[in-house]
Formats: C-alpha cells, sequence, structure tokens
C-alpha cells in the first residue's frame, strides 16, 4: 500500500519537475559554453598583448622604433578581427540558447494543455 503510494508520488514528483531539469540543463549547457568561450579570448587577447609588449621592449632606435610603429597598424587589425569574431562567436550562442529555450517553452505548453 505505502510503496505504490510513494511510487506514485515519485512518479508524479518528477513529470511536475521534468521541465525544471530541461531547463537547469540547458542553462548549464549555455554557462558551460560561454565560459569556454570567454577563456579562450582571454588566452587570446593576453596573448596578443603579451606580444605587443615585447615588440615594444626591442625598440632601442629611431629604426626599430618604425618598424614597431608599422606593426601596430597589423596588430590593430587582428584584433579588430579578433573582436568581430568573437562577437559573433557570442551571437551564435545566444541564438541558439534562446532557440532552445523557445522549443522548451513550446513543449511544456504542448503537455500543460489538454488535447
Amino acid at each position: 500500500m505505502y510503496t505504490d503510494m510513494f511510487k506514485a508520488f515519485s512518479e508524479q514528483t518528477e513529470k511536475t519537475l521534468a521541465p525544471y531539469v530541461k531547463f537547469n540543463k540547458l542553462v548549464a549547457k549555455n554557462v558551460e559554453t560561454l565560459t569556454e568561450l570567454q577563456l579562450n579570448a582571454v588566452k587570446t587577447y593576453s596573448e596578443m598583448g603579451l606580444a605587443q609588449v615585447k615588440a615594444a621592449s626591442e625598440v632601442t632606435d629611431v629604426t626599430s622604433m618604425t618598424a614597431y610603429s608599422s606593426q601596430q597598424l597589423a596588430a590593430l587589425t587582428k584584433l579588430s578581427q579578433q573582436m568581430m569574431d568573437d562577437s559573433t562567436k557570442l551571437q551564435s550562442v545566444a541564438k541558439e540558447f534562446k532557440d532552445d529555450l523557445e522549443k522548451l517553452t513550446a513543449d511544456n505548453l504542448k503537455a500543460a494543455t489538454p488535447a
């Protein structure tokens, strides 16, 4: 008697909490993706910054200063391109999360609405 009651309660609780579990998994996946994206960005920007510091530390005369100055435009172009790429990746992640969330919401509405 009690076994059946606990089994029914357990099944009902599992069914009730299923949308929350799906939502939490979706959020966790999104946080993981964003964290990976941010770590990669930090690594890339750090490497670019260190390369510029090293290049600046090698300036010893007017000739090396001229060479360093001409490299700055290339470095700035590379930085701008990297920022655009990161922005595109972030937009893609946000769109995927939005689409998944809309699908989850639609599925939950279908399940909750009687036929």
